[in-house]
């Protein structure tokens, strides 16, 4: 196998993710979210107020799971359910106070260790990653 075969890009990226996925899960393992729930919570800090089946499409969760996870979430007081103004038949989720004051501190932790965790890279290798990365989405979603 070469080392510019896909097959080799693939186990590259495999390892690589791994890698960082364990240092992602180590910076909020003291936190009592699981990965998760701190995915739904970023997503609406970041994102702002979502309907109920976009939050799940972006954490790729079933719509099973994606209610679980979010009913969770609401038992703690972190997100709630409301009524869409657009449409009254669809439900959105929205941090509490409580819960954006949680994945606030959760997410500048994290951030931190993502930091560190990217040292190995200087900027501009940073940057042609991310473009690289992009590329190969991009790609691998066409087919």
């Amino acid at each position: 196998m070469s080392k510019t075969s896909g097959v080799h890009v693939w186990l590259a990226l495999m390892k690589t993710h791994q890698a960082v996925q364990k240092r992602a899960e180590k910076s909020i393992a003291d936190t009592g979210l699981c990965f998760t729930d701190f995915r739904i919570l970023e997503i609406l800090e970041h994102k702002g107020s979502l309907p109920v089946n976009t939050v799940g499409a972006r954490t790729n969760l079933t719509s099973g799971s994606a209610t679980t996870a979010i009913d969770r979430l609401q038992t703690r007081g972190l997100v709630e359910r409301v009524t869409d103004p657009q449409d009254r038949r669809a439900r959105i989720v929205r941090l509490t106070d409580a819960g954006t004051k949680l994945i606030e501190k959760v997410f500048a932790k994290h951030a931190k260790a993502m930091e560190k965790t990217a040292t190995g890279l200087n900027l501009r290798e940073r940057s042609e990653l991310i473009g690289f990365l992009k590329k190969l989405g991009s790609s691998a979603r066409k087919e």
